[in-house]
């Protein structure tokens, strides 16, 4: 399970780890400075977690505002939409907004390693017609593979590589 980390501003109050959005509330509530004053403002730190998750941390921008969203997303997405998550706000310049639902987002990802591996897939699958046995040796999938890189990107999400397209 993801664990967070709550560090206040508040250089006289010490933090604490949670792991859901009702345990953050309980604690902030009850969190004290040392002068006695309650403690408001705070930086909330990935702490724990699937690679996956700490990588939609890092496009989310996780903070206090969208933290609770955040682990929702962690909770009820599958790893398909948080990839998805993860390009739209990360590389696509989408923002993360509330209620954010991930096939929302146009984006294209396929499970290859590199724009080459694209390439070979697009001409297995039919994309440039039928080619004939006797032609196929001649196919420059690395000259496809650089067109390709036009629309294309190449990611690297919890140790797996994309390819992807931003449309």
């Amino acid at each position: 399970m993801t664990q967070l980390y709550a560090q206040p501003y508040d250089l006289s109050a010490t933090g604490y780890y949670f792991k859901t959005a009702e345990e953050y509330t309980a604690k902030a509530d009850a969190l004290r400075n040392d002068y006695g004053e309650p403690v408001e403002e705070f930086e909330i730190q990935f702490i724990d977690g699937d690679d996956i998750d700490c990588e939609l941390a890092k496009a989310v921008g996780l903070d206090q505002a969208n933290f609770a969203q955040f682990l929702t997303g962690v909770k009820e997405w599958e790893d398909w939409e948080k990839q998805t998550v993860i390009i739209a706000l990360g590389e696509c310049g989408y923002d993360f907004e509330p209620n954010l639902i991930p096939i929302q987002f146009d984006v294209e990802i396929h499970d290859v390693s590199t724009m080459r591996e694209l390439a070979e897939q697009f001409v297995e699958e039919g994309m440039f017609g039928e080619v004939p046995e006797a032609f196929q040796n001649y196919i420059d999938y690395d000259a496809i593979a650089r067109d390709l890189a036009v629309d294309f990107s190449e990611i690297t999400i919890a140790g797996m590589n994309y390819v992807y397209a931003c449309r």
